[in-house]
Order: structure tokens, then C-alpha cells, then sequence
């Protein structure tokens, strides 16, 4: 047997999840099951993965095998963007600028996928997700974070991607804060509650998905068939696909390819109607940094304030409990200084989340071993690209073919990461030069 290393120890303190009803008990894997096809993880990849991969195979058992809740884990505690575009786009480069460009509207073809997918699936089953296509800001306030956005601006040229500048005046009248020097501000990306989708998306998987929470796997081998250990039972498999991301390592697998990183939101209480009007602006909308290590800011549709910034390298895929108090500090500074005519405006809740990352920003696609798979490594776009990813790797076992299949298996792998300590050392130094770096726009 291979000994699982880390299991999920999320914080309880995630406000999207808090805010939703209590659910009903979960189902844990107990005793011995066998299935013709197990899925790990049911975040926003697994639950497409085994989405579509039950309509693959309407007969097949298929198991579905969450650790913690639904919802409660990453793909419940991002910011709420499912964002059409790549993250980096490129515009200038000299070396292999062609390939680079491709790369890019690869990546850009499987984004809208991903959205569009999630449209479907909202509307068709009528997931209260407060699912709102607003698109999303980029805002800019020092001279760093000005060039950013020039540069995003020539990378979107290139993909021919639409896009509106807003200079100071038009950044106000939307957000209500003169804070912003600059704007841009793409159309294609939708709002949403991410814990509410994707218990939405749980509830309404199809009949021969079972899902079992509250089971974390803590041991595999691989015998004539796959055999998964949990805590009070065993689940004995015919093929295994992984959706679990910076837990994959953990795991066994692809350990010298991605590693973990934290990053932590606050959200407010609601707004009162003398603080709504104080503020002024747009009912709701989503403001990314200029600057990748800056803060993302959202309006919510029931009048909250969320400010998400700070990044920690975590090998041991947790943090302590101070780490929260000292970062809600942080996002106090930043709400202060974004919203002053907000005053003290309390923070219901703050939380923590890992994001799983590689050095080239690349996603696994594909086979590990004899009957495993996995799509992994969203580094931070896990809404669109986790939900199209997990679809298409359904795809690939069956040998199903598309267009949207050979954009995926043609990006670059993940590189090998450093040894360690040197590892740890240089991803920790990279997030606090570039996290003072970013300035005004932290």
C-alpha cells in the first residue's frame, strides 16, 4: 500500500460555504464497494469529470470520493470568477512568439468551454448560485500596475479578445472608489457563489454517480484491480482518475511538478442602505489587480465587500490559526484604504485556500500509471479550466476525440520543480518580492 501523506484540513471559517443552509449528512464510504470507475476529489473537476463520464458510460458505477464536503473545499473558497481568458497572455516576445500566441488561444478556446459549460449546467438545472456574467475589472494604481495593464492590453490585442479601457472617473462610477487610477475591463467572465455551484453542481449529478464525502482516501495500491483505503471502508476499482489537485503529491504522484500555495479572502458584513449610498457605484462587480500579486475585489450581489490577497508557500498543505488573524490585518489595511468612506465596516468571515501551482504555469493532462488519470494544476483558474479539464479527461478514457481534447493535450507539462530546500526557499522569496512589489495595488 502507498500511504496517502497529507489529507485536507481546511479552515471551518470559508464565509461562502458558512453562508449556505447546513446539508443534509453525508454519505460515507463504508464497508467494501466495488465500481467500474472511482473519481478523487469532487471539486469543479471532479464533478465534470464524473459528469461526463457517467454520460459516457450510462451503466457504469461510478464513485465519486470527496474528503470533505462538497463545496467546502478549494473549488468553494476561490473568489467567484470563472474567467474566459488565460491569466498571462502574450504580445511581444521575441522567442517562438507564434507558439507562445497559440498556446494562448488554446488556452482561451478551453476557458470559454469551461464557462459555457457552467452556463448550461446553472441554467439547465436551475443552480442558485447568484451566477451573474458581469465580465470582470483589471484595475491599475501605481506606475507598476499601469504597465501591467498596458501589457495584458497588448496580449489581448494579439488574441483579438475585446476589451474596454476606464479611465479614473469611469473606474469610480463603477466600483464607487476613486482608488484606481486606470481600468480595463473584459466582458466574457461570469460572478458567481463558488461554494453554491458547486454544491449545486453535486446535487444534480446524474443517477449512476455516487458520492461519497467525508471519506478521505488514506492508502492505494495498484493489484489486478485499483484498491482505495479510507478510514471505514475500501473501494476496489477497474480505473481511478484524480481531480485533486495540490493534493495530488500527497498523494504519490507528481511530486517534483507542482506545489502548494495558500491564498486568504475576507468578506464583510452586509452592507447597510446609508453605507450602499456612501459608496455609490455599481451594484456589483469583480476588480482584479493590475498587478498578478495585487487584490482581487468583489461587490456582491448581497452587498459584502471581499478583498483576497497574500499568498504562503504551505508544503504541509495547512496553516496555523494566527496566520488568519494576522492576514484579516492585512485585508483591513486594504479595504481601508480602497473604501475609507466605509469606516469600520466589520469582516464576517476570513478563510484560507491552496491553490496548486507549477513553474511554467502548465496543468497535468492524462495517464500516471496503469488505469490512473488525472487533470491537475490549474495554478489559480480552477473554475473554467478545472471544470473543462475534468470533462475532457472523461473524454480521454473513453476515446472520445475534439477539437477542445487536442487544444488540452497540446499545452506545454508542468517542468520539473527545483530540489528541496531550495524549493521553498525560492518560491517564498519570489511571493515577498513581488508582493512589495505590487505597492499600493496590495
Amino acid at each position: 500500500m502507498t500511504r496517502v501523506s497529507r489529507l485536507p484540513q481546511d479552515d471551518a471559517t470559508c464565509g461562502w460555504y458558512a453562508m449556505l443552509p447546513p446539508p443534509a449528512p453525508a454519505r460515507r464510504l463504508k464497508g467494501r464497494e466495488s465500481t467500474d470507475w472511482a473519481i478523487l476529489g469532487a471539486g469543479l473537476t471532479g464533478l465534470a469529470a464524473a459528469r461526463c463520464l457517467a454520460g459516457h458510460l450510462p451503466n457504469a458505477r461510478i464513485a465519486l470520493i470527496e474528503a470533505e464536503r462538497v463545496g467546502f473545499g478549494a473549488s468553494g473558497r476561490n473568489s467567484g470568477f470563472a474567467i474566459d481568458l488565460p491569466h498571462d497572455v502574450v504580445h511581444g516576445r521575441r522567442r517562438a512568439r507564434d507558439t507562445l500566441l497559440e498556446e494562448q488561444r488554446r488556452r482561451r478556446r478551453l476557458s470559454q468551454a469551461g464557462v459555457a459549460a457552467l452556463r448550461g449546467l446553472v441554467g439547465s438545472h436551475g443552480i442558485d448560485c447568484a451566477w451573474r456574467e458581469l465580465g470582470k475589472l483589471h484595475g491599475a494604481v501605481e506606475e507598476g500596475g499601469l504597465r501591467a495593464l498596458e501589457d495584458y492590453a497588448r496580449g489581448l490585442d494579439a488574441l483579438e479578445a475585446p476589451y474596454e479601457w476606464l479611465d479614473q472617473d469611469r473606474m469610480q462610477a463603477v466600483t464607487g472608489t476613486g482608488y484606481y487610477r486606470k481600468g480595463l475591463k473584459t466582458p466574457g467572465t461570469a460572478l458567481m457563489q463558488p461554494a453554491a455551484l458547486t454544491r449545486g453542481l453535486a446535487a444534480s449529478l446524474p443517477a449512476n454517480v455516487e458520492l461519497f464525502e467525508e471519506s478521505p482516501v488514506i492508502a492505494w495500491r495498484i493489484d489486478e484491480a485499483i484498491e482505495l483505503e479510507c478510514a471505514d471502508g475500501a473501494l476496489v476499482t477497474k480505473g481511478l482518475l484524480l481531480a485533486t489537485n495540490a493534493f495530488t503529491p500527497a498523494i504519490g504522484f507528481l511530486k517534483d511538478r507542482f506545489f502548494p500555495v495558500f491564498t486568504f479572502s475576507s468578506l464583510t458584513r452586509p452592507l447597510s442602505r446609508d453605507e450602499q449610498a456612501a459608496l455609490g457605484g455599481e451594484p456589483e462587480w469583480g476588480l482584479i489587480a493590475g498587478d498578478r500579486l495585487g487584490t482581487t475585489v468583489r461587490r456582491t450581489g448581497d452587498q459584502r465587500i471581499l478583498i483576497r490577497n497574500t499568498f504562503l508557500y504551505a508544503p504541509r498543505l495547512h496553516f496555523g490559526e494566527g496566520e488568519l488573524a494576522r492576514l484579516g490585518e492585512l485585508h483591513r489595511r486594504s479595504f481601508g484604504a480602497r473604501f475609507p468612506m466605509l469606516g469600520e465596516v466589520a469582516f464576517d468571515y476570513s478563510w484560507g485556500g491552496a491553490l496548486c501551482m507549477s513553474s511554467n504555469h502548465a496543468l497535468f493532462f492524462g495517464a500516471l500509471a496503469p488505469g490512473i488519470f488525472a487533470a491537475v494544476g490549474c495554478n489559480g483558474a480552477g473554475v473554467a479550466m478545472g471544470t473543462i479539464s475534468g470533462a475532457l479527461l472523461a473524454d480521454y478514457v473513453v476515446g472520445a476525440e475534439s477539437e477542445l481534447l487536442r487544444d488540452i493535450r497540446a499545452l506545454p507539462r508542468p517542468k520539473r520543480l527545483p530540489p528541496k530546500p531550495f524549493l521553498g526557499l525560492g518560491v517564498g522569496l519570489t511571493l515577498k518580492r513581488r508582493e512589495r512589489r505590487a505597492g499600493k495595488e496590495f
